[in-house]
């Protein structure tokens, strides 16, 4: 998660109810079967990389069936439908995935879920990293409504074609020195400007608020827009207006290209070459490979993201009470969030794990990316990923992130 951005929930959250209106009789819970095989469906956003683990699961178990819904989605169509279908009592998948940001919000309703501590799920606490366990929890410690799955160790693709175009280094570790705080990832994009390749240097400024916020209230504050006592701190917390003031600095320095995430115009931006760094937390190595394309590979490379680390994205997997199948569906999630599944997750599309045993296998701490120059992506995600520092989020928390743009100043700084 596969994490995955926050944006825009305001503004779709109307039309996807009132498209819920139609589908809502379409969830798995409401399949009629007869002596047929029990179907599964699986609810996620984005890309989660479970493809050949379905299919190593269906040959295992033969009696199941794997449907699932929502690949490629954006967390801003994926969430109202997922809201609706709880409150409805039927829709939603017998698996559902659930963004970290968001987490809070469900866990406020935990009887829409299955309390997975009553189904053993209590023997499965070592295979997770602490923060990760504790956040599928309830603020009682009695429930648990989600199995993690990633984390969002935190990096900065970049194009080295572009780059070299502009004159500045291309090796990964040369790029990773040109920017040991945002003040110099500032003035390396300058030069970049400067230089007039015909791109923007980094896609939009919304992503990289994001990355500086939750890299910065990891190591001050701990918590974004609500505090740990869920009061709206927007104008207190000192995190956010650190992140504000630095991204106005980007904005102001002509370093953005203004394309909105997840948009149409942002996927074109990645086949045309129209930006040169980007945000990158361990699952957008899969989102710049999809869209930029195949032709892409060896242009873009993975270097240090200027700060001090931070994590962005990350998600849980649940089972709604609604699920007629719920024994089989949790089993599944168990699957699906072991470490072999967090592997094979990762294999396919790069979400980093959230298991201490899966980042410690080979298959992570040696993994490279070949699309990404043969970035040592094992180690560039995984060498942080134990220290990682969980921010609160807060409940309504995607409502307050994309409103983010307007904070204070009115501006929308892309």
């Amino acid at each position: 998660m596969a994490v995955f951005p926050r944006r825009r929930l305001a503004a779709v959250a109307l039309a996807a109810a009132t498209a819920l209106l139609v589908t809502a009789g379409c969830g798995g819970g409401d399949d009629a079967e007869g002596d047929g095989p029990t179907t599964l469906t699986v609810d996620v956003f984005g890309q989660f990389g479970y493809e050949e683990l379905y299919k190593e699961y269906m040959a295992a178990n033969p009696g199941v069936k794997i449907v699932e819904r929502g690949t490629g989605t954006n967390l801003d169509e994926y969430s109202p439908k997922l809201t609706q279908w709880l409150a409805a009592g039927r829709g939603a998948g017998d698996v559902v995935a659930i963004e970290e940001g968001l987490m809070v919000e469900y866990k406020a309703n935990p009887n829409n879920f299955v309390n997975l501590l009553d189904h053993g799920a209590a023997d499965l606490k070592g295979n997770f990293l602490e923060w990760k366990w504790n956040a599928g929890l309830t603020a009682d410690g009695k429930q648990l409504i989600g199995l993690g799955t990633d984390v969002g160790g935190i990096a900065m693709c970049y194009r080295k074609d572009l780059f070299e175009k502009a004159g500045l280094p291309t090796e990964r570790d040369a790029v990773s020195k040109l920017w040991p705080t945002w003040q110099d990832y500032i003035a390396t994009g300058e030069k970049f400007v400067a230089a007039k390749t015909g791109a923007s240097f980094l896609d939009a400024a919304t992503n990289t608020f994001n990355t500086i916020l939750l890299q910065t209230a990891g190591n001050t504050t701990g918590y974004s827009y609500y505090d740990t006592s869920d009061n709206l701190v927007v104008d207190s917390n000192p995190a956010i207006r650190q992140a504000w003031d630095t991204t106005m600095d980007i904005v102001d320095s002509g370093l953005s290209g203004k394309y909105g995430s997840w948009s149409e115009e942002w996927v074109s931006a990645f086949k045309q070459s129209k930006f040169a760094t980007i945000a990158c937390p361990a699952w957008m190595t899969g989102v710049i490979e999809s869209n930029a394309g195949a032709g892409a590979q060896g242009k873009w490379d993975i270097a240090k993201v200027p700060g001090n680390g931070g994590n962005w994205g990350g998600s849980h997997l649940a089972v709604p009470k609604q699920s007629k199948h719920q024994a089989e569906a949790i089993a599944l999630a168990k699957f699906l969030t072991s470490a072999k599944g967090q592997i094979g997750a990762f294999k396919a599309k790069g979400p980093l794990p959230s298991s201490p045993q899966a980042l410690d296998d080979p298959a992570i701490s040696g993994a490279s990316n070949t699309y990404f120059s043969g970035a040592p992506i094992g180690t560039i995600f995984g060498a942080g990923a134990k220290s990682l520092k969980p921010v609160y989020m807060g409940p309504k928390n995607q409502l307050r992130s994309a409103a983010r743009r307007r904070h204070r100043t009115g501006a929308d700084p892309r």
